[in-house]
């Protein structure tokens, strides 16, 4: 009976082999995407391209896209290993809502002058993180433990969250003063922002880990079949707690992020509709919403043709209600892009028409 269970997951993970080529394929388009993209840029914007040293901190265009995508690639990461094990993340911004105010709320009463430990800006950031993994926990909780579909688990702290963040903010918008807070959304080193620096170290540590250990292979298995993985030895609720955790964090440090930026915490907005374009990259990173293989540098990709894009509607002289659509259409048509079959009937047009 084991091996009539086990037999589907071995053929799944023959089409995981299989698709490694097609995985490659999507990489060179989006990468293609995202040129075209920047070259559309450029032809809107004649300085584009262009990057200076102003105060010791590099300004540009693209140093804009890279500094914009930062928060949004942490969230991607997570969200990926969400989905690769055929769930979903719809509460990554409320997450980085309370985060946000988690660490505001203390740092201001280190800056009132009181003396607890806890207050001092190295701590507030580690419960700040601390506080994300908590709420990550509550969602794999939920999804691994409760079976509840993750559409609906997340949904209930997409909806909450934010309740708790004006809870915890009492309402209000608070600031802060304190540099060390900050230089997590604004500082730089050697020119280029922190948190491209932050996005970064995240991108190769969880990539490392996922494929340098057998994490990656238990969580693209569980993702397949999560019956077949139980029977194989893997405990499928722990990979689920895990991946919703690692999202949770991530969610608070982009948060983070977003408050040292503005050096405010604003549990109205910060964070809003920020999972709908991490889910959005992510798809179009290539992984499947239905679960299974996953690939966190091309997700990284979809995070850069969505700043990118929208760094194009920015700097052109469409009128703001146009925006979304024209997102629309170009994401529909990168996606198009990527898709073999739709590749291949316009070949044979083009063969037709010639």
């Amino acid at each position: 009976m084991g091996e009539h269970i086990l037999t589907p997951l071995r053929n799944k993970m023959a089409d995981l082999r299989v698709g490694i080529g097609e995985a490659s394929g999507r990489a060179i388009w989006n990468i293609v995407a995202l040129v075209l993209i920047l070259i559309a840029n450029r032809l809107i914007s004649p300085n584009f391209f262009s990057i200076r040293m102003v105060n010791g901190r590099l300004i540009g265009s693209t140093i804009n896209i890279l500094d914009q995508s930062a928060p949004f690639v942490l969230l991607a990461i997570g969200m990926t290993l969400v989905i690769a094990t055929k769930g979903i993340d719809l509460s990554v911004g409320a997450v980085m809502a309370i985060g946000a105010a988690t660490a505001v709320v203390l740092i201001n009463r280190y800056e009132a002058g009181q003396e607890n430990i806890l207050y001092t800006p190295g701590f507030v950031i580690l419960i700040a993180l601390g506080v994300g993994a908590l709420c990550g926990l509550w969602n794999g909780l939920l999804v691994a433990f409760f079976d509840i579909q993750p559409i609906i688990a997340t949904l209930i702290l997409m909806i909450s969250g934010r309740g708790i963040a004006q809870m915890i903010t009492e309402g209000q918008s608070p600031t802060f003063t304190n540099e060390t807070l900050a230089f997590v959304g604004r500082g730089t080193i050697f020119g280029l922002p922190f948190p491209v620096y932050l996005a970064a170290a995240a991108l190769i540590i969880v990539t490392l880990f996922v494929r340098r250990t057998a994490i990656g292979m238990m969580i693209e298995s569980v993702g397949i079949n999560a019956k077949a993985s139980y029977y194989a030895g893997i405990n499928a609720r722990l990979i689920k707690m895990f991946v919703y955790t690692l999202s949770g964090v991530l969610a608070a440090l982009a948060g983070l992020i977003v408050a040292g930026e503005v050096k405010s915490a604003d549990p109205h907005k910060a964070g809003e509709w920020a999972e709908l374009d991490a889910i959005l990259a992510v798809v179009i990173g290539g992984t499947s919403l239905s679960g299974g293989r996953f690939n966190l540098f091309q997700s990284t990709l979809g995070v850069l043709i969505v700043q990118s894009l929208l760094t194009a509607l920015y700097v052109s002289k469409l009128h703001p209600t146009a925006n979304l659509v024209v997102k629309a259409i170009v994401v529909l048509f990168v996606l198009l892009l990527q898709s073999p079959e739709f590749r291949d009937t316009l070949t044979r047009l083009v063969r037709k028409r010639s």
